[in-house]
């Protein structure tokens, strides 16, 4: 080959890599957009010190770990709900987790709305019912044929907890009374409230139960009046179940130096007014059930359908007697961990019928 095409060859391949320097460098690839999961309250708030406060808590964490964006709207009253999901959907939100059963209707319509979006409900499950806005009785599974094919419902066997909470009122008591103030006559709360009575009973024969459904969960001076009025009747241990008014009775009976235990979460820590006061809460593990839903979203696992957290798989249980430890007698410690392990047994039975 002459030197001329030598030469021609060079310069061709000098004049190549010249060019390719001075290109521009490729446009990086768009950075994926960020998913964001927006939390719906129920009326008592995101500062509840109870279930809104606990979900939102799991919200958070979750969030933080998958780095999505996350944030809350508090609902004022419940002609709010369906337009607070509205707004979450406007805004192209991927996640929405909504918080108490009162938030049922609500969620399965937007649900259904809104097929692009997984949903998460606390407290809430869905089961074929004439007439239902939710799921007619026309179909076998809410969540399958019945269309809600974006939803996970979190629920919680408060009756189990309920129990305990009882035994150690049953066994704390001096007077052989003890009560609850309670919010809204609806399920969960019932569920705590039969168990609560029973768990009391199970561990004194001797015991009087009070209770009275306040038909709100953000009416604190309702509940503390109720309280009040049951340290009248001879009470001298409360449960408060009931958001905020329940919250109004664990005060009334720590301005009396009585006992009270605490619902949802452990209140020693989101209630410390009252910590004094506080033997225990019975807990539901909000916070770890919305956390474990986003995480299922995240990695693709999540499932339409109900998750239901009961003792035996650790998604309720009592919270630490804290300043009390020293003050429960052991043989009421014992009877709770008797109680507890024959709960998940199956050899003993809250009393509670659907």
């Amino acid at each position: 080959m002459s030197k001329r095409v030598w030469f021609v060859i060079a310069l061709a391949l000098v004049l190549a890599l010249v060019i390719a320097a001075c290109a521009p460098a490729a446009a990086p690839a768009p950075a994926a957009a960020k998913k964001k999961v927006g939390l719906v309250t129920d009326v008592g708030g995101v500062n509840d010190k109870s279930f809104n406060q606990s979900a939102w808590e799991g919200t958070q964490k979750a969030a933080k770990e998958l780095g999505w964006d996350a944030k809350f709207i508090e609902s004022k009253q419940p002609t709010d709900y369906e337009k607070n999901i509205d707004q979450f959907a406007t805004e192209k939100y991927d996640v929405v987790v909504t918080v108490g059963f009162l938030m049922g209707d609500a969620t399965a319509v937007k649900a259904r709305q809104y097929k692009d979006i997984k949903f998460a409900i606390v407290d809430n499950a869905y089961f074929p019912t004439k007439d239902s806005v939710a799921c007619g009785d026309k179909v076998k599974d809410c969540y399958a044929d019945g269309g809600l094919t974006n939803v996970t419902s979190l629920m919680f066997q408060e009756d189990e907890v309920g129990f305990l909470a009882g035994v150690v009122a049953g066994g704390m008591t001096k007077t052989n009374t003890v009560c609850s103030v309670s919010g809204m006559e609806i399920p969960p709360v019932v569920r705590f409230v039969v168990g609560y009575q029973n768990g009391a009973k199970y561990a004194n024969d001797k015991v009087k139960t009070l209770n009275t459904y306040i038909p709100s969960f953000i009416d604190p001076a309702k509940g503390k009046e109720t309280g009040q009025s049951m340290i009248a009747q001879g009470c001298d241990v409360v449960f408060g179940v009931g958001g905020n008014t329940g919250n109004g009775g664990l005060l009334a009976f720590k301005e009396k130096n009585l006992i009270a235990i605490g619902v949802d979460v452990d209140q020693y820590n989101t209630y410390p007014e009252v910590k004094d006061a506080l033997v225990t809460s019975a807990q539901k593990n909000v916070d770890t059930a919305v956390y474990n839903f986003l995480k299922a979203v995240a990695d693709g696992s999540v499932k339409a359908g109900y998750n239901t957290a009961t003792l035996k798989n650790g998604g309720i249980g009592l919270a630490p007697y804290h300043d009390w430890d020293a003050k429960v007698p052991a043989a009421v410690k014992d009877k709770v961990k008797t109680a507890t392990a024959d709960l998940i047994s199956g050899k003993l039975a809250t009393g509670y019928k659907p």
